[in-house]
């Protein structure tokens, strides 16, 4: 069975935009005419590709179809710019998703942008998403890479390790006097207010767990941004687990203090990518490999006994 190229290019349009109406847009055709074409699709694959709802959404059949689409587009792209051919009309855009957390995102990540080639040019479509919920967007084919804290490899995917992220848990100094004059225990911990990203935020809690078995509910206060997470941090406002590029400087101007020391948690990070034979995602992963190797400890002689397993880790502002 062969399918229309132009009909894929609809639906992986419909799927990225939201919309019909932006997918058309994009495609310089009415939106009739692309919902002439993924009904021709649905016809022709006898499935529903596509949840019309705002926004569209790929239905479970359509997920299935939307790596294909990516693959092929990223591939007809780098196709063209080998040929060099003269109409640039005929040239898509070279556009790679990618799903990375929110710490390493504002700690580590932007250099990997300075360390990539500049040709050929590449749009980047960043997904802000916890580093333990990425896989589910490396799977239904919405990302082509992923920051992971998850070792296992995913179906049709390679994985290496980068490194670790420690966090520490740190607050104000006089909060840290206040709820722990003499020390971290259940106690203290149930009792003094914590922050959290969101509900998928498990850092604190798994902090927690060194210290106690007991099921603790202190009072908390969401905030979903890293700068205001440590901005709150620093005002005192409760207690929390900063990435330690975060913590160190403002450590050391006395800004924040840990609330105990020599206690921290460590997040292995992994790099998952599409096994494919592209020279852009190629020079993508060095990048993130040279870049990470620099700025995030080395797994095995560095993790100590404070390790955090993969199910934890710090969720992103939109996850």
């Amino acid at each position: 069975m062969k399918i229309d190229n132009a009909q894929l290019a609809a639906f992986a349009m419909v799927v990225r935009e939201g919309s019909f109406e932006a997918a058309a847009r994009k495609l310089h055709v009415t939106p009739s005419a692309v919902s002439q074409r993924i009904k021709l699709l649905e016809e022709r694959l006898g499935q529903v590709l596509i949840r019309r709802a705002n926004p569209c959404q790929a239905t479970d059949a359509g997920k299935t179809l939307v790596r294909y689409t990516e693959e092929l587009a990223l591939l007809e792209s780098e196709m063209l710019g080998m040929l060099g051919g003269t109409d640039t009309t005929m040239q898509a855009a070279l556009r790679m998703p990618i799903a990375v957390n929110a710490d390493s995102l504002e700690s580590w990540f932007f250099a990997v942008f300075d360390a990539m080639p500049a040709e050929p040019p590449i749009s980047f479509d960043l997904r802000v998403e916890d580093q333990d919920h990425s896989a589910a967007l490396l799977r239904d084919g919405t990302v082509m890479a992923a920051v992971s804290a998850s070792p296992a490899p995913i179906q049709g995917c390679t994985v290496e390790p980068l490194g670790v992220m420690r966090y520490l848990a740190v607050s104000s100094p006089a909060y840290v006097v206040r709820h722990f004059p003499a020390g971290v225990d259940a106690a203290t911990l149930g009792s003094a207010p914590m922050l959290r990203f969101n509900l998928k935020d498990a850092l604190q809690q798994q902090f927690i767990e060194l210290f106690t078995a007991e099921t603790l509910q202190p009072p908390t206060h969401m905030v979903q941004s890293v700068h205001g997470f440590v901005a709150l941090a620093k005002r005192g406002l409760g207690w929390g687990m900063v990435p330690e590029h975060f913590a160190q400087s403002a450590i050391a101007a006395g800004e924040l203090a840990e609330i105990a020391p020599g206690h921290y948690l460590d997040v292995p990070l992994h790099w998952h990518r599409w096994r494919l034979g592209s020279q852009a995602l190629n020079a993508l992963s060095a990048a993130v490999r040279v870049v990470a190797r620099n700025a995030l400890r080395q797994h095995a002689r560095e993790i100590t006994e404070c390790v955090l397993s993969p199910d934890g880790g710090r969720p992103s502002p939109s996850s």
